[in-house]
């Protein structure tokens, strides 16, 4: 799949906004903390990868009610789901001068169609002059992602005779629809019933 710049600059895809703070102290300092153990920009791409997937669990499925979407309370509480854990890792990589975007796919609830979509949240990095889609939403039994800049692994491929699809566009910000629902969510269980299904 081709993905698609939605805008042509890439010093866009470097800017902080509302989702991704990181000026903020707590992400600078953690920024400080991955960059002294990190010889290169691939090791510190790949090392705040690591931290963001493994040391901040998936609120469902570490049972954790609460809704996170700003990347320095993500990292203050250490919780969030896909797209929150993705708002925390474009902070950290932004703030190391790695072009960051946000990506999505649908996919199913459960087993199948018939238990509903919702979109999942990737980011993507700009390495070696290409974007490359990574996932840190948290391994589990069945899923296995891991940071690679040589063919994708992510944690899921979408199956299109289930309606699952890759959407092709790298987006600056999080995406509107997602980003409304994180806020408007007083808990998780209701996160889940709210979440956008599609762009």
């Amino acid at each position: 799949m081709e993905l698609l710049q939605e805008h042509p600059q890439l010093s866009v895809y470097l800017a902080e906004n509302e989702a991704v703070d990181h000026g903020h102290p707590s992400i600078r300092r953690e920024v400080e903390r991955l960059q002294a153990s990190t010889p290169d920009v691939y090791a510190y791409a790949r090392a705040a990868y690591a931290f963001v997937r493994d040391a901040v669990p998936h609120s469902q499925d570490s049972g954790d009610p609460r809704v996170t979407w700003r990347a320095s309370d993500v990292l203050e509480l250490r919780t969030g789901i896909c797209h929150a854990k993705a708002h925390l890792a474009a902070a950290l990589l932004r703030a190391a001068d790695i072009p960051t975007a946000f990506c999505y796919q649908r996919l199913t609830l459960g087993d199948g169609p018939e238990e509903g979509h919702a979109l999942h949240g990737l980011i993507a990095v700009w390495l070696d002059g290409a974007w490359h889609r990574q996932d840190v939403r948290g391994n589990k039994p069945g899923v296995d992602a891991r940071f690679s800049l040589s063919g994708e692994r992510l944690a899921w491929v979408p199956r299109a005779e289930f309606s699952e699809l890759d959407y092709p566009v790298l987006y600056a910000e999080p995406h509107v629809v997602v980003l409304d629902a994180l806020k408007a969510a007083p808990d998780r269980p209701t996160l889940w019933r709210t979440l956008p299904d599609t762009l």
